[in-house]
């Protein structure tokens, strides 16, 4: 029963992290990456030297809430792997890159302060339930229809940022208000 409760009570916390769809530094793309922008501020996917980011958001956020979780596809088509390290927002304090794991009966979460590697023509998927951005200490709540710029900091790449689409509370995708 307690290992129940205990992971009803993750799963809680885990449905409200919140993070929007993508945005990044124009001077960095090209003119057929803007024109993958969409007119809201969402991105279908977006490159970046080697770097595709597609599938970005995070989910709308109670009152109150101090954290919210953001969520990217991120591939690499180098020849060699890159690391995300981490990265940075205006909207929170910190961002980190954290991992949601069973252990036995009980969901558990930890930063990730290594960053995660993308392997060389790999692709790694931060969402619900498992690697996420985690958007620490957020300055007010996430709603649902904004975007939230986020910087995204990789070993090779550098800084890129991303607008993350704010979607439902409960949405496992962008574009899905469950």
């Amino acid at each position: 029963m307690k290992s129940t409760l205990k992971f009803a009570a993750i799963a809680l916390l885990a449905a409200s992290f919140s993070v929007p769809a993508l945005a990044h530094d124009h001077s960095a793309m090209s003119k057929g990456d803007m024109a993958k922008m969409k007119k809201d501020g969402a991105q279908d996917a977006v490159k970046v030297g080697n770097l595709v980011f597609t599938d970005a958001f995070t989910r709308a956020t109670l009152p109150g809430a101090k954290v919210g979780g953001g969520y990217i596809s991120i591939t690499n088509e180098a020849k060699e792997a890159d690391r995300l390290l981490g990265g940075s927002s205006p909207a929170a304090a910190r961002v980190e890159i954290h991992e949601m794991k069973m252990d036995g009966e009980v969901m558990k979460m930890r930063q990730l302060a290594d960053g995660v590697e993308i392997p060389a023509g790999g692709t790694i998927e931060l969402e619900p339930g498992g690697m996420h951005l985690m958007l620490l200490e957020i300055k007010q709540p996430l709603k649902q229809g904004e975007t939230v710029p986020v910087t995204l900091e990789f070993q090779k790449a550098g800084k890129v940022q991303v607008n993350l689409k704010v979607e439902a509370a409960g949405a496992t995708s962008t574009g899905h208000g469950q």
